[in-house]
């Protein structure tokens, strides 16, 4: 289960992500939980799938917002830098390891909330 000992140990900006929930805790790790299964997630892997740089932009640009909003850095940073990468692409250089870094932090936070 989450909490917020755990978000911070993970590296989340917990502070910033209340202030935008209002301070409430439980509203909060709500919206954590539901972001884990954020179907933009399944999207990205769909378009990875298919090297489609225009489906994977739409998809992390969604979750660049959601995930930036909760403050969620360690999975933020990754999202961001490949949404960018991918910002007007018709390719996807460089895209295969962040794309890893980003499984590979949700898979962390995914463990978390176990």
């Amino acid at each position: 289960m989450l909490t917020i000992e755990k978000l911070k140990e993970y590296g989340a900006d917990v502070d910033s992500g209340l202030a935008r929930c209002m301070g409430m805790q439980d509203f909060y790790l709500r919206l954590v939980n539901m972001e884990l299964d954020d179907k933009n997630f399944q999207a990205l892997k769909e378009a990875m799938e298919k090297r489609d740089a225009k489906a994977a932009f739409e998809a992390l640009h969604a979750l660049k917002g959601a995930v930036g909003n909760l403050s969620l850095t360690p999975l933020f940073a990754p999202i961001n830098e490949m949404t960018e990468l991918l910002r007007g692409a018709d390719t996807m250089p460089g895209a295969d390891g962040l794309y890893a870094q980003i499984q590979q932090e949700l898979g962390r936070l995914k463990a978390m909330a176990e």
